[in-house]
């Protein structure tokens, strides 16, 4: 019998542990979250404390049922899931569904947390049990239930006004807003034309450049030189001027200190490892888990670098003493500064428990652990070992030159700069600049000048420049906005990212983030008609008190209740408001030549189409829908009217059926006779010719052929080739063919008992009723203390539910911490040690409800 039962949420983590933990203890997977809110409208009710109806995850109930057997056997539950929001609410929902079932009866349940897994690590957490945080469990509650109340009220409104499918969220939303206002800044640039002026000069042989900054006596503005006649002019001047030699007027000297980087913190590594290693935010997070799970080094996994969810640059001192003797043994005592480097922590909500991301140890080094790592885990590793490193070496010494160089006389001025490493410091191990391929003026050599001096002018040279608009946004660059106005948090920057791309708000194109016509429509109606929801600055605030709930600041329900009352009133009113013409954003871009009838461009429930005409039309109006790559906001009215090509006659197909391509409501096609055959991603309705035409009614053709393997039409029974093998259908229900049976040789008798047995179809958008729902309302808090425990006084009901009174205990620290209990209340109780409420609910929903339930997909991580 196993004395001590250890959770975690991944079985690579689970195997690293129980290494360093040995027989006395089990370790199991949870495999992430154990329960979610049941996917209908009500999930969290408004009306009743912003109670929570919980389910069990479908996907994880057999790993519950295994934790909930193996608990049977222990005498112990350990609860070791991650240390941050995320990790003590899948620890909490796994008490409350063990504590439900009776299995905790004089049982110890414990929480520990650690912020590196290694046998250090895990056996001082061990050691040092805790209770449950209330104030954590709130914060991740309040965050789910505003991004539930968010999904599930803007995102039907925006299938009904808009296009199906599309969700909003509480942090998405803003961060589509960025994408969007870059692209709408640089469509409003104006490009400016300037020219600069070199010097192409020299001393003893060694080339160099100077850029031109006094002309005719006066200091050079940026667009002083705006044209090639001027530029050419000057440089007439110039090399007149000069006969050939310039005249070295004045040198300075200085040196400058750079100082290394903070270690990671999970936004910078993302950037960083975007800007250096290629990789995107999901990637990054997904190869850094890897390494903090567990890696087998030959001797059993370990983990190579802490917890990768974190806003904290602090180091522990262990830790930096580690460092600190590393750099003296490898690159020497005068490169450990006198003393360690400490790094402030920017965020407010910094937990300076926490530790930044780094080695567990950097003794491990890149080069003897890469053999054991996967490509994508080495270069994580080394880029975060060598930030390491860096981050706790002496500053770089570096000697800078300006010279000022005369042509001919102090009315023309030429200044060259550059700089040398002195004492590259921390730059030995690593530079966060390197990526950087645009090698700046001041970062190159110079020979040795001296002031009154002449050197040779080889040539002077005018180049014409355009200013450049903003940059789109990158994956690193959008972080790091997304960072520096508040929005968002450690563990989301990566879910916001894959979210606007799989909902086709925006498109990565070189890397470079582009708005598509969908995602400018979703934020000009967002940023319209709920401006302060998008806003940046309510958004960080939002943050900011989901923040306070977690520190224990505030209580979690008036939060909850100042949101959500504006906002729903605020939904109503647009939903009766707003129609769907005002919110596809219609754009009239000129008339038909030959009807003489306006041609717009504008969002349809399929995609983008042209429309010639309007509804209130005695014709009916006609539709084409935009090809790929053709946008609403640019299309001109040659390229719409080149759309109503479409239906184009091909020609006929051997056996005389007349072959026609056009485009439909799911795509574009080919027709021949009366059946279809859908075009292929490379194929264009515009371009193809019969010839690629037949071949695509050949291949449709074949499917067909083979697609009836026997029919009973009487009965109306057949035997099909199905996506997944052989079925019989009779349209209302489908039987599989058992293994030993040949489809061909079926008997209708057979078909009609393999029919009896067979399950009915599931109805569109149903799913199966929840085997139990669990709810949640928001509870009263008890402090642990190791005196009596003290009840906080409500002001009035709704803040009764504001924290959940769960607490976990070892008996060996009894007197800081008691058995883990639950504590749910009503609007009227007030009591706290009352067990948590059990609701059941079907979780399958009406089809009118199914906007709803798929909204959710968009915001069930704060995105």
């Amino acid at each position: 019998m196993s004395k001590h039962l250890v959770i975690v949420e991944s079985p690579a983590k689970a195997k690293t542990i129980k290494k360093y933990l040995g027989n006395d203890f089990e370790v199991l997977a949870s495999y992430g979250h154990v329960r979610d809110l049941v996917p209908k409208e009500g999930a969290v009710d408004t009306e009743d404390g912003f109670r929570m109806n919980y389910q069990v995850i479908e996907r994880n109930e057999k790993h519950v049922e295994s934790i909930a057997r193996a608990l049977k056997k222990a005498d112990s539950l350990i609860l070791a899931t991650d240390p941050d929001r995320e990790g003590e609410a899948i620890s909490w929902h796994l008490y409350e569904l063990l504590n439900e079932r009776g299995l905790l009866k004089d049982k110890d349940a414990q929480r520990v947390v650690f912020h590196e897994i290694t046998q250090r690590a895990v056996r001082e957490a061990i050691e040092h049990p805790r209770g449950l945080s209330n104030d954590l469990i709130n914060a991740q509650q309040a965050r789910r239930a505003l991004d539930y109340l968010v999904g599930f009220n803007l995102s039907p409104l925006l299938w009904k006004k808009i296009k199906r499918g599309l969700s909003a969220g509480r942090v998405q939303s803003p961060a589509l807003r960025m994408i969007v206002e870059r692209e709408q800044e640089i469509e409003a640039f104006v490009s400016q034309e300037y020219w600069t002026v070199d010097a192409h000069a020299a001393k003893d042989a060694e080339g160099f450049t100077a850029r031109l900054q006094v002309y005719a006596g006066k200091k050079l503005e940026q667009f002083d030189i705006n044209n090639e006649a001027d530029a050419q002019k000057a440089r007439e001047t110039l090399l007149s001027s000069a006969n050939g030699r310039l005249h070295v007027a004045k040198v300075e000297k200085k040196q400058r200190r750079r100082n290394p980087a903070a270690p990671f913190t999970t936004s910078t590594l993302q950037q960083e490892a975007s800007r250096k290693l290629g990789f995107s935010a999901s990637r990054t997070m997904r190869v850094a888990q890897q390494l903090y799970e567990g890696i087998d080094l030959g001797s059993g996994p370990i983990g190579l670098i802490t917890y990768m969810r974190t806003d904290s640059f602090t180091l522990s001192n262990d830790a930096i003493q580690e460092i600190r003797g590393l750099i003296e043994e490898r690159y020497g005592k005068q490169k450990v500064p006198d003393s360690p480097r400490i790094y402030k922590t920017k965020s407010k909500n910094a937990q300076e428990a926490h530790e930044a991301i780094r080695p567990t140890s950097v003794q491990r080094l890149p080069d003897e652990v890469k053999s054991h790592l996967s490509q994508d885990q080495a270069r994580l590793y080394d880029l975060v070992w060598k930030r390491t490193v860096a981050c706790q070496m002496i500053h770089a010494t570096l000697d800078t030159v300006a010279a000022d160089l005369q042509a001919g006389s102090a009315d023309h001025v030429f200044r060259a700069t550059g700089s040398s490493v002195r004492d590259p410091g921390f730059m030995a191990v690593y530079r966060e600049d390197q990526d950087d391929t645009k090698v700046e003026s001041d970062e190159r050599l110079l020979p040795e000048l001296k002031e009154g001096e002449d050197i040779d002018l080889r040539d002077v040279q005018a180049d014409q420049h355009f200013t450049e608009p903003p940059p789109r946004y990158s994956e690193a660059s959008l972080v790091k906005a997304l960072e520096e106005h508040g929005i968002g948090r450690p563990s989301t920057y990566a879910s916001i990212i894959s979210t606007l791309l799989q909902r086709e708000y925006a498109e990565l194109v070189n890397r470079r983030f582009i708005p598509t016509d969908i995602g400018r429509i979703v934020n000009t109606f967002l940023t319209q008609h709920f401006t302060q929801y998008v806003d940046y600055d309510f958004t960080a605030r939002l943050e900011d008190e989901l923040d306070e709930i977690s520190r224990g600041e505030k209580e979690w329900v008036p939060v909850m209740e100042r949101f959500w009352d504006q906002f729903h009133e605020q939904v109503k009113e647009k939903d009766a408001s707003v129609t769907r013409e005002e919110a596809v954003q219609a754009r009239e871009i000129g008339t038909d030549p030959k009807s003489g009838r306006p041609v717009s461009v504008r969002m349809g429930r399929y995609g983008p189409f042209v429309q010639i005409g309007t509804k209130d039309d005695e014709e009916k109006p006609r539709f084409a829908g935009l090809r790929p790559g053709q946008k609403m906001d640019s299309i001109t009215m040659d390229e719409a009217m080149a759309l109503f090509k479409l239906p184009r006659e091909l020609g006929e197909t051997p056996e005389g059926e007349p072959v026609l391509v056009n485009i439909g409501r799911f795509g574009p096609y080919v027709k021949f006779g009366d059946r279809y055959a859908s075009l292929k991603k490379e194929d264009d309705p515009y371009t193809i010719e019969l010839p690629r035409a037949l071949e695509l009614v050949a291949e449709k053709k074949e499917i067909d052929a083979n697609r009836f393997i026997k029919t009973f039409e009487k009965e109306g029974i057949q035997v099909l080739n199905g996506r997944y093998g052989p079925y019989i259908t009779n349209g209302a229900k489908n039987a599989r063919i058992p293994k030993d049976q040949e489809p061909k040789d079926l008997t209708l008798e057979q078909c009609q008992e393999l029919l009896a047995a067979a399950p009915e179809k599931k109805g569109r958008g149903r799913k199966a009723p929840a085997k139990k729902a669990a709810t949640k309302k928001a509870a009263t808090t008890k402090k642990t203390t190791t005196k009596a425990s003290t009840t906080k006084k409500a002001s009035k009901a709704s803040s009764d539910t504001g924290k959940t009174a769960t607490k976990a205990a070892s008996k060996s620290t009894s007197k800081s911490t008691t058995k883990a209990k639950t504590a749910s209340t009503s609007k009227k109780s007030t009591g706290s040690g009352t067990k948590a409420k059990a609701s059941t609910g079907k979780a399958s929903t009406r089809q009118g409800k199914k906007s709803a339930e798929d909204s959710t997909a968009g915001v069930s991580s704060g995105t």
